[in-house]
């Protein structure tokens, strides 16, 4: 039994305020003294990027499509291990989850499992006394849910907010803060959400802005005793040494790359190479002219290639070693931008080329929780192996007939699994958790060790 104070933050739907309440609410506890863990419920990573700006430790995501219910609380445990105070923040509206799923993956689920208090954000910007219906539905719809209070955001005037307590009163639920319309606690966003917190030069200011506000409009002291009162987790913290363990005694260095176009990845993965006895190396494809240093493997995940297109383009030496490693048989996993970024061309900007296929933008979004099989023995994965997955992503790749799929999704082939001779490169659009698939990493990791034992040496390789 482990006591943690929790909370989730969470909204009857997407656009009303959740995730600047739920940041601001962290860094203004942590200006407050509190150690705190930031969490996020679903697959997104933008969201635990200004989580870890506002709380000074690793975002966390907590999600039962990807990482298995029976993980949540492990993994919230884990995330929280240097904290007093873990606050959860929802996914779209609090019932709202996988479709088809009957509620499946939400925030509810999430809250529902852990036992947390939730605390919900309300846009009150185009009502008043009809807010206390909606915050009633909510708490009737789930009774196995404890809804300890409301933040009201977006008030007009202090009248208009007047109107909307004296309407929640029946309701019994409290309300803890009021943001008015005019505050200005706003994230700027684009084609896939929120701008990444590490593409803005002003995320710092603004988050002590926000905090700021946040401290002055809302109860905090009331907050932390309501997330006081959440039951203790009967769990254990989830360790990625309990799930992968060295397959040599050698050190390989995984290069993972950064930067302002791959920002996207789950801290969990970097957690279980290095528990495998990899050495994790940081580049920036944008910046860096070559390779780390002995390189034995490579993780390219998601991000914004086609916002950096031009610039990855521009940078040829860095392409060119990346060519030089993937044709060397250099362990690969790309997801969604890395996938990206080994075409040929995004958007008619040259890439690094070592799949012979090229991107574009689309107008259509692809978003969406997944279940995939491995056609055949992979990089990740052996033959019949099934993964869960999300894809994310407002682009289209044009693949040749007759490639290798990386995965079977839906039963369409899908990514590529390619590589001189025994598949060293596994790149899809498909995102996982490898939390929740931990078989995977250890693949990964056991290529990787092989490849530093082999003949090939990083001068091949074109590394720095």
């Amino acid at each position: 039994m482990v006591d943690l104070p929790r909370l989730v933050v969470a909204a009857p739907a997407s656009g009303h305020g959740k995730t600047t309440v739920a940041t601001g609410l962290m860094a203004a506890l942590r200006a407050a003294g509190h150690r705190v863990s930031g969490h996020k419920i679903g697959p997104d990573y933008i969201d635990p990027g200004y989580h870890s700006l506002a709380t000074g430790l690793p975002g966390r995501n907590l999600d039962p499509h990807l990482a298995g219910e029976e993980r949540l609380a492990p993994l919230l445990l884990a995330g929280a291990r240097n904290a007093d105070i873990a606050v959860i923040e929802g996914v779209m509206g609090l019932y709202d989850g996988k479709l088809g799923g009957d509620g499946f993956a939400s925030t509810a689920h999430v809250a529902a499992v852990t036992g947390t208090p939730v605390v919900l954000v309300v846009d009150i910007s185009h009502a008043s006394r009809s807010i206390a219906a909606v915050v009633q539905g909510m708490v009737a719809y789930g009774p196995e849910l404890r809804i300890a209070g409301v933040i009201l955001n977006k008030a007009g005037s202090e009248r208009h907010a007047g109107e909307v307590r004296r309407a929640l009163e029946p309701t019994g639920v409290p309300v803890l803060g009021v943001l008015n319309r005019d505050d200005g606690i706003t994230v700027p966003s684009r084609h896939l959400g929120l701008v990444p917190v590490a593409e803005r030069d002003d995320a710092t200011r603004a988050l002590e802005r926000l905090s700021a506000r946040i401290a002055e409009k809302v109860d905090l002291r009331r907050i932390v005793a309501l997330a006081g009162q959440a039951p203790p987790l009967e769990a254990v913290p989830w360790s990625a040494a309990e799930n992968i363990s060295p397959p040599s005694a050698r050190r390989p260095v995984v290069a993972v790359a950064g930067g302002r176009a791959f920002t996207f990845r789950y801290s969990e993965t970097e957690e279980l190479l290095r528990a495998a006895g990899c050495d994790v190396v940081h580049f920036d494809p944008l910046a860096d002219s070559g390779l780390p240093d002995g390189t034995s493997g490579l993780y390219l995940g998601g991000g914004f290639p086609e916002v950096h297109a031009s610039g990855l383009g521009a940078n040829l030496p860095l392409r060119t070693a990346l060519g030089r490693a993937v044709d060397g048989g250099v362990p690969v996993v790309a997801e969604c931008a890395g996938l990206l970024y080994l075409c040929r061309v995004l958007d008619g900007e040259p890439m690094v080329g070592s799949l012979d296929a090229e991107a574009s933008m689309s107008p259509r979004l692809t978003l969406g929780y997944r279940e995939a099989t491995a056609p055949q023995d992979t990089l990740l994965a052996g033959a019949g192996d099934r993964v869960t997955g999300h894809e994310f992503h407002r682009t289209v790749v044009g693949p040749p007939a007759g490639r290798r799929a990386a995965w079977t999704v839906d039963g369409a082939p899908e990514g590529f699994s390619t590589g001189p001779g025994t598949p060293t490169v596994h790149a899809s659009y498909l995102h996982t958790h490898w939390a929740g698939h931990p078989a995977m990493a250890r693949r990964f990791a056991g290529a990787v060790h092989r490849f530093a034992a082999s003949a090939l040496t990083s001068p091949r390789l074109g590394t720095s």
